[in-house]
């Protein structure tokens, strides 16, 4: 079988896959790095030391679950965006590797990006109809932003000004005393949270166009968590419905401003099944005149699914050029 071998090296995440040049997903492999307990992220350099420890181990977990592929290219995530002033040093590590096995086996290397192989993963089984122009939410610790995706090309559109949606999460988490990152646990507790009916809508929602502001809602769970006169899983909650809120807001904006009918939303914070509740019951409510579509949960995160797919895309169209 022949295969093309993806590897993305992202903030938080190492990660590898397999898929066949038809685009079958074959395997695919992914750790965490290692964030010291009480921190709120890395630094770009303990980051890439720990991507350059574990892509051996990546590599050899998708090549053993694939015994007789035959690797016909290599792609990687080679920046964050799809633009030439992207850089972050932690995809060096990805890209070199992914640069070096690719000479190895003589085979071509394909440069892609981390936001690219989001969006791309977050096709896999979402529904969504890549034949007609569509936004794209990439909603995470380092990125808030609104795309518009005409059959395979990016367009920013508009999202966050300040904070991302992901360091509101982690950061109200970790100043809870949950680990970092914190999303899985303060969905938790939001649950408990939306279950008791404690929801109030009490962040106020700063969104103009299409970009929006999140930098006041941490500002406000700073200081309930301060006066310590709201319970844990109110504030959590709160957080979630800001979530909800806002995204529903750039997401009508941006169908007014684009004629989009559809929407796909991809990346850590959308693979939140209360955030995904939340925003669907926001999109009946409010007739939305968009579909929404989620990623598979497990391809909502960092993964190189994405990227070894636009890999291999890229190969099949080399190879029918002949």
């Amino acid at each position: 079988m022949r295969a093309v071998l993806g590897i993305d090296t992202s903030c938080y995440t190492t990660s590898a896959a397999l898929v066949s040049l038809e685009g079958e997903l074959i395997a695919s492999c992914r750790r965490l790095l290692v964030v010291e307990e009480g921190a709120r992220g890395l630094q770009q350099s303990q980051g890439l030391f720990q991507h350059v420890k574990n892509l051996p181990e990546m590599i050899a977990g998708v090549m053993d679950e694939a015994q007789g592929a035959q690797i016909c290219a290599v792609c990687a995530s080679v920046r964050p965006r799809p633009a030439e002033e992207s850089y972050m040093p932690v995809f060096r590590a990805g890209e070199s590797q992914a640069r070096a096995a690719a000479a190895l086996l003589r085979v071509p290397f394909y440069p892609s990006s981390h936001q690219e192989g989001h969006v791309r993963a977050a096709m896999v089984d979402s529904g969504i109809n890549p034949e007609s122009p569509f936004l794209a939410l990439h909603l995470s610790g380092g990125t808030t932003e609104i795309l518009l995706c005409d059959h395979g090309r990016l367009t920013l559109l508009g999202g966050s000004l300040d904070l991302h949606a992901g360091q509101l999460v982690d950061r109200t988490g970790v100043r809870m005393g949950l680990g970092f990152p914190a999303g899985p646990a303060l969905e938790r507790l939001a649950m408990q949270g939306a279950e008791k009916g404690l929801v109030q809508g009490l962040i106020g929602v700063s969104v103009k166009g299409v970009s929006c502001n999140m930098a006041g809602a941490e500002n406000k769970t700073a200081n309930w968590l301060e006066m310590g006169e709201m319970p844990r899983e109110q504030i959590a909650a709160e957080v979630f419905d800001f979530l909800s809120r806002s995204i529903i807001r750039m997401i009508e904006n941006a169908c007014e401003t684009t004629g989009c009918r559809q929407a796909l939303l991809a990346g850590g914070v959308a693979s939140s099944v209360l955030l995904r509740q939340m925003l669907l019951e926001r999109a009946r409510k409010r007739r939305l005149r968009c579909r929404l579509h989620f990623a598979r949960p497990e391809l909502s995160g960092d993964n190189a699914v994405g990227v070894a797919l636009l890999g291999a895309r890229r190969a099949a169209q080399e190879q029918a050029k002949g």
